[in-house]
């Protein structure tokens, strides 16, 4: 079994983002990121830090009716993520 490509910055995956992933600078359609984080080759907040990232999916899956543990429990992933990873 294998999962979906999610996206590197907030873990969405992408087969769930209504536009198929964001744009790229050339206007390509992204694989890596999601329509809500990429748009243009460039991150939509690139000040976010983790912390934000990790309130905001809690809250937008608590908005989807997501129990608030299991958005929390969501969030632990996020600094494996490409964006979240100390280089």
């Amino acid at each position: 079994m294998t999962s979906s490509p999610k996206c590197q910055s907030c873990g969405m995956p992408l087969t769930a983002d209504p536009k198929g992933g964001g744009t790229n600078a050339d206007g390509s359609l992204s694989r890596e990121y999601c329509s809500y984080c990429y748009v243009n080759g460039a991150l939509v907040n690139p000040d976010m830090t983790l912390e934000e990232m990790k309130a905001l999916v809690v809250d937008k899956l608590q908005e989807k009716g997501v129990p608030r543990f299991i958005g929390k429990f969501f969030a632990l992933g996020l600094p494996r993520l490409k964006r979240w990873r100390k280089h």
